[in-house]
């Protein structure tokens, strides 16, 4: 029992006006922070802990709560013909146990389980147009699954466990509480190999060569990974398999340049073309487009196709592509072609 000069709401250092669960909570995250089995020999907080428990004790309850708001600790102190506060569980009050064993010991527990299998990486190469549309590709993987003849569990032939009988379980002291662990002896299956599975002479797994199809979504860029669950290497004794994850890498294109979802293409353009002017053909991830030329276009000028670039990955949106003008400069020329240029500089001099 802690002073009477405790004050339960700050004890939890919440509000008057908390509701239950925010109650519940500030309870939770204290009880963990000092509770006696994680800070062992330190007499502070053993202290610390029985009064959060009393300070849960009253103010989890309703009629206690309404109480305790009326007359304060004196409604538990038999001043007002109220029935006086009793701690549980060795002083400590602990009116959450199965909450907070759950949340403290959960770790413990799973320590014991069948291994979970490992997570696999691989590497799958893919073009920009595939990246632009997305694909679905095979690819050919060897890795360690469960032994279908045994199921992971290594054994042809089992029998009960000596030491849990076949529970799975026994008792251990933890502090002042006693708590069931898997058993060392069995890991907790409730059974040990008494002849060995011939296919995998015990180990549970066994090699298998698969092919397996992956999806790339339209989007994908170099180091983009595609989840595969379960398709990793088996789980060890019966537990659950690995993931794969498979690493994407987009080969570069003789023609197109990606920056993000933005695409960028070289037009070659002659310079009559660049003066007057006039349709010319756009090569596109799409296929080839038309796109008017304005008069008196330089190199280097950059023109945007609204939505011909890389669609985002989550939103679909798609990109821009940009079209680079190029004037291409004739070197090989006839005289007669070389005389009409002649002209047209004369004319551009004037």
């Amino acid at each position: 029992m802690s002073t009477s000069t405790q004050d339960y709401y700050g004890t939890l250092g919440i509000k008057k006006t908390a509701a239950p669960d925010e109650i519940k909570k500030a309870y939770r995250r204290l009880a963990r922070k000092h509770h006696p089995d994680l800070n062992p020999g330190d007499k502070a907080a053993e202290k610390k802990f029985k009064e959060i428990n009393e300070a849960y004790e009253i103010l989890s309850d309703s009629k206690k709560k309404s109480e305790y708001d009326q007359f304060g600790k004196a409604a538990f102190e038999g001043g007002h013909g109220f029935e006086g506060f009793k701690t549980q569980d060795h002083g400590f009050g602990f009116s959450g146990a199965d909450d907070i064993f759950s949340d403290l010991f959960s770790g413990f527990r799973q320590e014991h389980a069948p291994p979970r299998g490992t997570d696999l990486v691989t590497r799958l190469s893919i073009s920009l147009e595939e990246a632009y549309n997305g694909v679905t590709k095979p690819i050919t993987l060897t890795r360690e699954v469960s032994c279908k003849a045994c199921r992971g569990s290594g054994a042809e032939s089992s029998r009960s466990c000596s030491q849990c009988k076949g529970s799975g379980s026994v008792k251990q002291n933890r502090g002042v509480f006693r708590l069931s662990q898997p058993c060392p002896a069995c890991g907790g299956r409730g059974k040990v190999i008494s002849k060995a599975c011939k296919a995998c002479r015990g180990s549970g797994s066994s090699v298998s060569t698969d092919t397996i199809k992956v999806k790339s979504p339209p989007g994908a860029d170099t180091g983009s990974k595609v989840r595969l669950r379960g398709m990793g290497s088996g789980g060890v004794q019966g537990g659950p398999p690995g993931d794969l994850f498979i690493e994407l890498s987009v080969k570069p294109h003789p023609e197109f340049k990606r920056e993000g979802s933005s695409i960028y293409v070289d037009v070659p353009v002659t310079i009559i073309d660049a003066t007057l002017g006039g349709k010319i053909k756009v090569p596109t991830l799409d296929g080839t487009v038309t796109m008017t030329l304005p008069p008196g276009t330089d190199s280097g000028k950059k023109f945007k196709l609204k939505g011909k670039g890389i669609p985002h990955r989550k939103s679909g949106t798609r990109g821009d592509q940009f079209a680079v003008i190029k004037i291409i400069v004739p070197k090989n020329i006839s005289g007669k072609t070389k005389k009409a240029l002649e002209e047209v500089g004369k004319a551009y001099g004037e």
